[in-house]
């Protein structure tokens, strides 16, 4: 079996190190000595501690997007409603990684400070789930779905950050029951 490249080596560190630990916690030295590759190397695939993560979160948002879909339309398959948006929530919390959203993370760790392209990505990211979230609500039969949508958001923001202080089950139950609210509220 062929050993990963030493950018996938670098950029599997960088994924691993920056979510669990945070972006400013986690230094270049630290990566390129736990992903055992040389600082040259790191630097000729990232020119930048920047380029980095910004490789970081282009990849998060591919795989949790593409997570998290699947785990809500499996839901939706089971006619959960839009509380599936709840339960798949509720999967992720339960894995022993968990820490958060990653981009939520990005900009409150880095606040003004943070790089303009890092901030797109997290706009985008968050943009991209509520389209998301608008096409739920539609399939759902729901009047007004971007207006769905937008309230989804807040109770799934509310619901990541308020896990990521600690687990409790009350979360996800509470998320469902605003969730089965906000569809009722559509179906009016």
């Amino acid at each position: 079996m062929a050993q990963p490249s030493a950018r996938d080596r670098i950029l599997d560190t960088a994924k691993r190190l920056f979510y669990r630990d945070g972006l400013r916690a986690t230094g270049i030295d630290r990566i390129v000595a736990e992903s055992g590759v040389a600082k040259m190397s790191l630097y000729r695939h990232f020119a930048s501690k920047d380029d980095l993560i910004a490789a970081f979160l282009d990849w998060r948002h591919e795989h949790w997007t593409s997570w998290f879909t699947a785990a809500v339309d499996a839901r939706l398959a089971r006619d959960e409603g839009l509380a599936a948006v709840a339960g798949a929530l509720g999967e992720w919390f339960a894995h022993d990684d968990f820490r958060g959203c990653a981009f939520i993370n990005a900009v409150a760790e880095t606040g003004a400070t943070i790089d303009p392209r890092h901030l797109e990505q997290a706009v985008r990211h968050k943009r991209d789930l509520e389209r998301y979230l608008g096409d739920v609500a539609a399939r759902l039969g729901l009047a007004a779905p971007e207006q769905v949508a937008e309230e989804a958001m807040l109770c799934v923001e509310g619901m990541i950050v308020r896990a990521q202080m600690g687990p409790d089950p009350r979360i996800v139950d509470a998320g469902r029951r605003l969730l089965a609210r906000i569809e009722t509220d559509g179906r009016a």
